[in-house]
């Protein structure tokens, strides 16, 4: 059974205040941006459209309220590692943790610092399509940059992180409300949200369901981080609920704001549909304004990606199911540096070698799996361990976890039916990591 303390590196620092701009500020990256475009070229119905965002909500709804269960039982830095370590095995945590440091974690920053550098080249005024090369470098200089934040000292990376994520909700939110207030001189009309679209097979719902996910996906990363939480029986909880029904909220509004002023058709045919939104009710200003709210959103979900992300690495360490160099804390600075850095070397390769599209749709397909099996883990904890302390409890138990739980079979199933080559590649190497596991960690105990 692993300890309910914090390492005693480790200094509980985050109110929960800190925790909920955490969870806000990791989730609101570039999905509600980047993605609309391709949801609604694969669900060319309004209503349909904003049913894919609300199911994606409530699916993250359920496996928030289970992941807080969780979260408060085992307050622990590592948070899905030790989740799956704690509900299935050492096997199963490391296999976590080795498809975070090869496939996850590393396309999650790629992606995110992508979009950082595309908006912020726009806001300078350059075309992001003329600079290829140029965008590619640029974000790899952001994650090498928030890896700094991130070592200099964890207040730093989560003031970084707040700051950026009431930048961005509030801009998202004025967006929304100036879309509806002021849209209908610029041929808005709400019979965009209401004219029925062409038909929707059943297989391009659960891919768009999938873009949705990675929008909605960082609702519970705030556990990685939990071992420097303050009071983290109430905190974890309260915070990772309080930012997901903030994000599903938004998320809606955003989406329904997009529809009122573009038709599907529209919608389907930009990929940047945030800025003709705002291009539509105030021109050319709107769109400077929309591409400097979303590098200052992309990068505060960069930097607060990765605060809570290194510290996998470092509890794999810590419990011998990785090297212990990884374990180091700052000397000075009480962070786990040299995990961080190794997460930031990572993203940079991966943003220099891959699209934005292969980068996200990678990490969806790699760690969502891992969501179910961990979910799962709870109605084992609940009758093997029933004397875990559970300060909170899911509500709706065992429906709401199982909602959750059905949600995955059905995500990892379509999409080995709709791509099985590019699936299949990914969970081939989120595999590999079962011999690496018995040739190396197996024998290894806790330190």
């Amino acid at each position: 059974m692993l300890p309910e303390v914090a390492h005693p590196a480790l200094v509980r620092r985050l109110g929960l205040w800190s925790s909920v701009g955490i969870v806000i500020g990791v989730t609101i990256g570039s999905g509600i941006f980047r993605t609309p475009s391709a949801i609604a070229t694969r669900v060319p119905d309004p209503a349909l459209m904003l049913a894919v965002w609300l199911v994606g909500g409530a699916i993250s709804l359920c496996g928030a309220l289970s992941v807080a269960e969780l979260a408060a039982s085992l307050p622990r830095t590592g948070g899905w590692y030790v989740f799956l370590r704690e509900g299935w095995g050492r096997l199963a945590g490391f296999l976590f943790g080795w498809s975070e440091l090869v496939l996850i974690r590393a396309s999650a920053s790629g992606a995110i610092a992508t979009v950082f550098s595309e908006y912020l080249l726009r806001s300078l005024g350059y075309d992001p399509s003329a600079y290829g090369r140029t965008t590619d470098v640029v974000a790899a200089g952001a994650i090498v940059v928030a890896a700094f934040i991130n070592i200099r000292g964890v207040q730093l990376g989560a003031a970084v992180a707040g700051a950026s994520t009431v930048a961005k909700f509030g801009a998202l939110l004025l967006m929304v409300l100036a879309a509806f207030a002021l849209g209908g001189g610029a041929g808005a009309s709400m019979t965009n949200l209401t004219t029925a679209g062409g038909p929707v097979s059943a297989g391009l719902f659960g891919l768009a369901l999938v873009s949705v996910l990675w929008a909605y996906d960082g609702f519970a990363d705030l556990s990685f981080a939990a071992g420097e939480v303050s009071d983290p029986h109430r905190t974890l909880p309260s915070a990772i609920i309080m930012g997901t029904l903030a994000i599903i909220g938004i998320y809606l509004a955003a989406n329904a704001a997009y529809l009122y002023v573009s038709p599907v058709e529209s919608v389907a045919a930009s990929p940047l549909i945030a800025a003709e939104t705002m291009q539509a009710v105030f021109g050319q200003l709107g769109v400077a304004f929309v591409s400097v709210v979303v590098a200052i959103s992309t990068y505060g979900a960069l930097t607060a990606t990765m605060l809570v992300a290194p510290r996998v690495f470092f509890a794999m360490a810590d419990e011998g199911l990785f090297f212990t160099t990884v374990a180091r804390v700052h000397p000075r600075y009480g962070t786990p540096h040299v995990a961080i850095a190794l997460a930031a070397a990572l993203g940079v390769l991966f943003v220099l070698t891959r699209t934005f599209e292969q980068l996200a749709d990678t990490f969806v397909l790699s760690i969502w799996p891992f969501y179910g099996l961990a979910i799962a883990g709870l109605y084992r904890l609940r009758r093997l361990r029933p004397d875990l302390p559970r300060p909170f409890t899911v509500p709706g138990y065992p429906v709401l976890p199982a909602v959750f739980i059905a949600a995955v079979i059905y995500l990892v199933s379509n999409a080995l039916v709709a791509d099985p080559l590019r699936t299949g590649i990914t969970f081939a190497i989120v595999l590999a990591g079962v011999p690496v596991y018995y040739v190396a960690f197996r024998s290894v105990r806790p330190h």
